[in-house]
């Protein structure tokens, strides 16, 4: 194996474990750039399996929250109500996701102008919402109504698109239907858990009968970067949130989007 296939490995996971839980689309981040760098996985399989790293250093945070969640699923109502309205806006990603799973990997996964144009309208997006007087109505994500859970687990679907963003379109939506930008980001990160492990998984089972003892190791070395950077992310985001807002991530999509732009005119 080349040693430059494992030091594009590297940083390719450290960006994701900087970028999956805020608002920038780390897909859209290390997809353009392995394209911008020449690094090419089986299937477009390593920008799936890695975010294991980032889902496991999320677990590891929320490791007492979710215990205590558990504990009391069997004499809270609150903690029932939580479980069922994560499980709803799970929902509709997993439903398009399987059904659009190949289009998704074969056409989407490869159009960096496709990923530059949706980093540069996400960002402007965000933008705009993060200055709009919005009220919040919602200020904790245990007490989301179901109704509003599952709408914004319709506004994950539209992160099938490389460059949207995952947490974006949740945490955008949730703004946009009465929640404050704590509350949002957090129910981001309870969302993500479901979510990025059930794309973990069903890229892992299509993928099964491709993959190489090479591809494992270059997988294992983008997993353990993205699960050191997502840790100080996940504890640090929120107090960054409620502190700066979103704005910070607005601009930097838009530079980022803007350079792939002069990128992709410039070497192709």
């Amino acid at each position: 194996m080349q040693t430059e296939t494992l030091v594009g490995a590297l940083i390719l996971g450290l960006v994701e474990g900087l970028t999956e839980f805020i608002p920038v689309s780390s897909t859209g981040h290390i997809l353009l750039l392995g394209h911008f760098i020449g690094f090419n996985s089986t299937g477009k399989t390593f920008e799936v399996l890695i975010q294991l790293g980032a889902i496991l250093a999320i677990l590891t945070v929320y490791a007492s929250r979710l215990l205590t969640i558990a504990a009391d699923l069997p004499t809270s109502p609150a903690a029932r109500r939580f479980v069922i309205g994560i499980l709803l806006a799970f929902l509709p990603a997993a439903v398009i996701g399987v059904l659009a799973h190949g289009y998704i990997k074969t056409v989407l996964f490869y159009s960096p102008a496709l990923i530059c144009t949706t980093l540069l309208v996400g960002g402007i997006v965000l933008l705009a919402i993060d200055r709009m007087p919005l009220k919040p109505r919602y200020h904790d994500a245990m007490d989301y109504p179901l109704w509003l859970c599952l709408a914004i687990g319709f506004c994950q679907t539209l992160a099938m698109v490389p460059g949207v963003s995952r947490s974006g379109a949740t945490i955008a939506g949730a703004l946009l239907l009465g929640t404050d930008k704590r509350s949002a980001a957090e129910f981001s990160f309870f969302l993500a858990m479901p979510t990025m492990a059930g794309a973990f998984a069903y890229d892992l089972f299509k993928n099964r009968d491709v993959l190489s003892m090479d591809d494992a190791t270059v997988i294992t070395v983008g997993f353990i970067a993205a699960f050191v950077t997502a840790v100080f992310v996940v504890r640090g985001l929120l107090d960054f949130v409620s502190k700066h807002g979103f704005a910070p991530f607005a601009w930097w999509r838009i530079l980022v989007g803007l350079a792939g732009f002069a990128g992709l005119y410039l070497v192709g």
